[in-house]
């Protein structure tokens, strides 16, 4: 037992993960000293590199409360849609009903699953009516009606829909906007801000908020608008001594800076948003720990917002934030115009019967690979003693080549088109390929190649067929104890989860999550590989040579 406990500890330092290395990942500052009145203060971690595996800081302190005074007033002033109108609409909580209440009657939205409905009302699946024959499908067709028992007994949170989930996710909505533009026409702190962050040097701000909208797939109009509301960032100057160092409101040392505040944002963002379409997310939290049931008719956006709220104010705040006619969402649509035109333009994320298209496992036959990683996080790290992480919802895998020497070392192997499609991203270690091929990587299906080496990368603009060659496996673009490639997919700019309502399916090989970020399994008819972050000889898989190249 000895021996084999030694080999495991050898193994596991030389094969591929996505975790944290043991070297630093931040660099040192440029000469001379950063300019302190541009730079608030240099971040304990870069977002610009993708941290998969958790990096375990200690309990951050509670964020003193915001004063009730700054909250946003909105002025009668017009937009690109007319006036701003008059909303005669209470955030007072429902009423708690008793156990002979009507029942709901609810129309599915985009994204729902009949097992996240039923966990959202606290119901049994089987206890949902309908006229549609909801065995037949994984995602439930927008509109249909449900008939579910009302057996809430509990406080509420309004039942008042202030974002479309097209306004949070990086969906085509997004497309016709331009951050900098933007950012500069306003003209205040955030046009003259910039950041020094180790993986890219000097940043300046709009730039740092386009690159985080495209990479965590976020909408830009949306963080422009936190940052705005929370610290007068965008078209005025910072609130206080605070929000110049913290403009998300979140007094952690950690996250200290503009662009980690606002992963920090996009992470607690991403936990509601994806937590909601899962109904792993029932309830919102305030600091001083009293919770609050979400109306559970509600959708996915407007869960995101209630929910990043809740994490650094009271909630007498909150209430006032959330309020349509005087809140964030006043607010936005004084700066943007109305969301829900631009929603309704694009909707729905999710369309009726939709399939996953045909992918190949992503590299070359008969060449040994290994599944190294079971679903875990598409983007960035989730810290549990920051986030909920009960609530993540994972939606990559990783796979690793065979080497020689383990570690970060360059591999001869290639990285492979899973299917036919346009490079429309190609830096910082990622490759974007738009299957559809319009161009945009906010529609349709893009498949995400992650760590994928600077040399014979792919080019921007490349249109690949299945099987051509993207580039090699590396710990580029991220923190990583191996070279391997994160493989994850996103539709209409929404990531897909890897093990849910629309399977992931390479060559007949479905992935199965885990109880855990990273444990996980595929499995094709009686065919079972695990994922092993050492690749053991269980992770190993080789691609099937295609029919037609057979002899």
């Amino acid at each position: 037992m000895y021996r084999i406990y030694v080999i495991l500890v050898i193994l596991s330092l030389t094969l591929s993960a996505c975790a944290p290395a043991s070297v630093s990942i931040w660099g040192v500052a440029q000469t001379p000293t950063p300019d302190s009145s541009l730079n608030p203060g240099i971040s304990l971690f870069d977002p610009f590199v993708v941290q998969d595996s958790p990096i375990i800081f200690p309990t951050s302190t509670t964020p003193p409360q915001i004063e009730t005074e700054t909250a946003y007033t909105p002025t009668a002033t017009a937009t690109q849609n007319g006036i701003l109108p008059a909303v005669e609409l209470t955030t007072a909580v429902t009423a708690i009903p008793s156990f002979d209440t009507a029942p709901f009657l609810y129309y599915a939205q985009s994204g729902d699953m009949l097992s996240a409905v039923a966990n959202r009302f606290g119901v049994e699946e089987s206890e949902i009516i309908s006229d549609a024959d909801l065995t037949k499908t994984t995602l439930i067709d927008p509109g249909t009606l449900l008939i579910i028992p009302n057996r809430i007994t509990e406080e509420m949170s309004p039942n008042i829909e202030i974002m479309p989930d097209a306004e949070i996710i990086f969906s085509f909505t997004a497309a016709d906007f331009s951050v900098s533009e933007y950012v500069q026409q306003a003209d205040g702190y955030l046009a003259k801000f910039r950041d020094y962050l180790g993986s890219t040097g000097w940043i300046n701000g709009d730039q740092a908020v386009e690159r985080l909208a495209v990479e965590n797939s976020i909408n830009p109009r949306l963080l422009l608008g936190l940052l705005e509301f929370e610290s007068r960032w965008v078209r005025g100057q910072p609130i206080d001594a605070l929000h110049i160092d913290y403009p998300m409101g979140f007094d952690d040392y950690h996250y200290k800076g503009m662009t980690v505040q606002m992963v920090w944002a996009i992470n607690n963002m991403a936990i509601a948003y994806y937590g909601w379409r899962a109904g792993t997310l029932t309830h919102l939290v305030f600091p001083d720990d009293s919770t609050l049931r979400i109306d559970p008719r509600l959708n996915a956006g407007t869960v995101a917002i209630q929910y990043l709220f809740s994490r650094v104010h009271s909630r007498s705040q909150w209430e006032q934030i959330i309020n349509p006619s005087s809140g964030f969402p006043a607010m936005y649509l004084e700066m943007f115009g109305d969301p829900w035109a631009r929603a309704d333009a694009v909707n729905p994320i999710f369309p009726a019967v939709l399939n996953q298209p045909a992918l190949t496992l992503p590299f070359e036959p008969e060449v040994e690979w290994s599944m190294t990683g079971g679903p875990h996080n598409a983007w960035g790290q989730i810290n549990p003693n920051i986030y909920d992480t009960t609530h993540s919802v994972f939606a990559a895998i990783d796979f690793a080549p065979s080497t020689d020497h383990g570690g970060c070392d360059p591999t001869p192997t290639w990285v492979t088109a899973s299917a036919p499609g346009l490079v429309v991203r190609s830096n910082n270690g990622a490759v974007m390929v738009d299957l559809d091929g319009d161009g945009y990587e906010q529609t349709g299906w893009n498949i995400l190649y992650m760590h994928i080496a600077k040399v014979d990368r792919v080019p921007l603009g490349t249109w690949l067929e299945i099987n051509d060659r993207i580039g090699h496996a590396s710990c580029e673009g991220g923190v990583s104890t191996g070279t391997h490639l994160h493989f994850a997919r996103k539709y209409n700019g929404e990531w897909v989860t890897a093990d849910g309502p629309i399977p992931f399916i390479m060559d007949g090989w479905r992935v199965v999550a885990g109880e855990k970020a990273y444990d996980g399994k595929l499995v094709r008819g009686d065919e079972v590989v695990l994922a092993d972050p050492v690749g053991q000889k269980w992770s190993n898989i080789f691609r099937d040579i295609p029919e037609d190249e057979e002899e």
